[in-house]
């Protein structure tokens, strides 16, 4: 794939040996760093970074956790095949971010929401609690108060996406919050919803998840979860990587931040 990647930057990490982590993690996934390959020595690295040793083990370790390298007697630190990674973890997905998405990317995410969110949004008109309603409409309530291109609005956006899995009641559907929240903030921040016709179509869609499952009519709340997220897509296809088109970065959402 030729497209033309779009960087969505997150904020920097809030210590030495997560910042050192963050570097190179975004490092492997932009290809600086090839699969198969070992990185720099332990003394390279201290120097490149200006971190102790213990540091950088620290680091390499959380690296290891999720999937990107591997320590090997007498061989060294290798990074492992992108198949191994885990493309489930929030650090994970934020450095994607960071290195640049192109449409394979979006399409991918895409494609696993829609593989899991109807079927939670289905779950949830059945399971649903009243305090899962209750948080669902105060979701609603802020993306109809909030500004499209604000970052309250974003947050509304995905407070509503991570209740209807909630609602679900499947441990396995709760743990894909991490994959919604990187989804959603390259959506918000490739193409948020600030013209009218455009905004009032997804708050009529989410709205219309809300009343399926308050209603419990889990056929409605299917449709409604797979018309949002295709909407989604067609939303920023014009400012998609592959046209070549930078987004206006006017916010930065960060991972664990969203209320």
């Amino acid at each position: 794939m030729t497209s033309r990647l779009v960087v969505i930057p997150t904020r920097r990490a809030h210590s030495n040996h997560a910042e050192v982590a963050r570097s190179i993690g975004i490092d492997i996934i932009a290809g600086r760093y090839a699969e198969g390959g070992r990185l720099p020595g332990d003394a390279e690295l201290t120097a490149m970074f200006g971190v102790s040793r213990p540091v950088l083990r620290e680091s390499v370790k959380t690296l290891v956790a999720k999937g990107l390298l591997t320590t090997k007697a007498r061989v060294g630190t290798v990074v492992r095949e992108r198949g191994a990674w885990n493309m489930f973890d929030a650090d994970v997905l934020a450095w994607h971010l960071d290195a640049g998405i192109d449409r394979r990317f979006l399409n991918d995410l895409a494609e696993i929401r829609l593989a899991v969110e109807p079927r939670a949004a289905a779950l949830a008109a059945v399971r649903r609690s009243e305090a899962d309603i209750a948080e669902l409409n105060r979701s609603m309530e802020r993306m109809r108060r909030e500004a499209s291109d604000s970052v309250g609005f974003a947050d509304g956006d995905l407070a509503l996406h991570l209740a209807v899995a909630n609602a679900s009641g499947n441990l396995f559907m709760r743990s894909i919050g991490n994959v919604i929240e990187a989804a959603l903030r390259a959506s918000f921040l490739l193409s948020a919803p600030i013209e009218t016709q455009d905004r009032e179509t997804v708050l009529l869609w989410h709205q219309r998840i809300v009343d399926a499952i308050a209603s419990g009519d889990a056929e409605a709340a299917t449709a409604a979860m797979t018309e949002v997220i295709h909407n989604g897509l067609r939303r920023h296809e014009d400012v998609s990587p592959s046209s070549g088109a930078a987004p206006a970065v006017s916010a930065v959402v960060e991972p664990g931040e969203q209320s």
